[in-house]
């Protein structure tokens, strides 16, 4: 009798019981990405996108699963305006019960953002906004960064171009992104020279006026010079400057970093030209670029872009995490696990540094060739400039 009534018990525990883990296996992985769907960096949010899907088939095996649970990814376009980008997200937060979020494509909506996920206490996933403050003096704990910041950007191409007899000019977007990257270009900058700084509005279509600004202050100086170039967007300056024929005229080289394919069609204008670049599809040489090459060849009869590694590499950093926490979406939970935690992507491995989140990775230093079977201009590998050649300084302040 004592056995029967033992064993009916038990029963009637492990029914109570397997439902409610059932339920708490199957719940979804709520993930909102918040992105320039639209406005003047449509270009860079849709590549993310794009990455970001296909990151998170590679990371799951194709099941969009982890440890049972659904994920399912919530979009919202934030027109690249940052007051949009903040309301986003509360209400991502909020009405949508997201577990965490990823983006967005501006620096200026991720600033604007960044309060919000300290607000409602959850994960915000910065890709692929670049500037240092993101995770410098407006970060907090709750903000991890896969993408690159714009002291990365800066130190690996400082690499490049800082030596004695250099003068640069710069020329920049006036706002968070160009600002940002020109000052800390200018820290990384230890031999030559900045003679001019060049801010224009992000909508600029004339650049007359201010190329001519900047020849007139490097026109005459000894050695070599250089136009540094920091730019996003629609309407980049490369033609503009390629029109000038100032390496002729003045002796004067045009310098920059990566960009996206259809942005460096401009640089078929500029063989043997100099940077160093996040990502291009041809320089890395890993079982994930290789997936990544392969089938984005597959779906869209084209090589993935600049900004498609960043949302993949976003996606494997939140499938890695996940799995580290047995699915557990809880806040806390999350940022034990990725604290310090290295993971895969196009680029190799990828780990967040503990002091700021920042995620330390490589970047490629490149020399422009004119192959007439591209579009563009081929950055073909120099180097890799790993994490630890790039003394990345920590600029947050908690």
């Amino acid at each position: 009798m004592f056995r029967r009534t033992w064993l009916a018990l038990a029963a009637l525990a492990c029914s109570s019981i397997a439902p409610s883990l059932v339920l708490a296996q199957g719940k979804e992985i709520k993930i909102a990405h918040i992105y320039s769907r639209t406005g003047p960096l449509e270009a860079y949010g849709k590549q993310t996108q794009v990455g970001l899907q296909m990151g998170l088939e590679y990371a799951t095996g194709g099941t969009m699963t982890v440890n049972g649970r659904k994920i399912v990814l919530i979009e919202k376009d934030d027109q690249g305006k940052p007051d949009v980008g903040k309301s986003l997200l509360a209400t991502a937060y909020s009405d949508d019960k997201v577990d965490l979020a990823i983006g967005p494509t501006s620096s200026a909506v991720a600033l604007a953002m960044l309060p919000v996920a300290e607000e409602y206490k959850k994960v915000l996933m910065v890709e692929p906004a670049v500037a240092d403050a993101i995770t410098g003096d407006k970060w907090n704990r709750y903000i991890f960064r896969t993408g690159r910041n714009s002291s990365q950007d800066a130190l690996s191409n400082a690499a490049v171009a800082d030596f004695p007899d250099v003068s640069i000019a710069t020329l920049a977007q006036d706002y968070a992104f160009g600002r940002d990257g020109i000052k800390a270009f200018k820290e990384s900058l230890k031999k030559s020279k900045i003679v001019h700084e060049e801010y224009l509005p992000q909508n600029t279509t004339d650049f007359t006026a201010g190329i001519q600004r900047i020849v007139d202050q490097l026109k005459d100086k000894p050695g070599r010079k250089f136009i540094a170039v920091v730019w996003a967007g629609a309407t980049p300056p490369f033609n503009a400057l390629a029109a000038q024929n100032l390496k002729t005229r003045f002796g004067i080289d045009v310098a920059s970093g990566g960009n996206i394919l259809p942005a460096m069609a401009a640089y078929k204008q500029f063989p043997g030209m100099e940077g160093a670049t996040y990502y291009y599809f041809g320089i890395p040489k890993n079982p994930v670029n290789e997936w990544l090459v392969a089938n984005h060849y597959r779906q869209f009869k084209a090589p993935p872009d600049f900004f498609t590694a960043g949302g993949f590499s976003a996606a494997m950093a939140v499938v890695a995490a996940l799995k580290k926490t047995a699915g557990d979406t809880g806040t806390e939970k999350m940022i034990t696990a990725m604290e310090g935690m290295s993971f895969d992507t196009p680029k190799g491995k990828m780990w967040f540094r503990k002091e700021d989140h920042q995620a330390m990775q490589s970047m490629y230093h490149f020399r422009i060739k004119n192959d007439p079977a591209f579009a563009w201009g081929v950055p073909e590998l120099v180097r890799e400039i790993k994490p630890e050649d790039m003394a990345v300084p920590i600029k947050n302040k908690r």
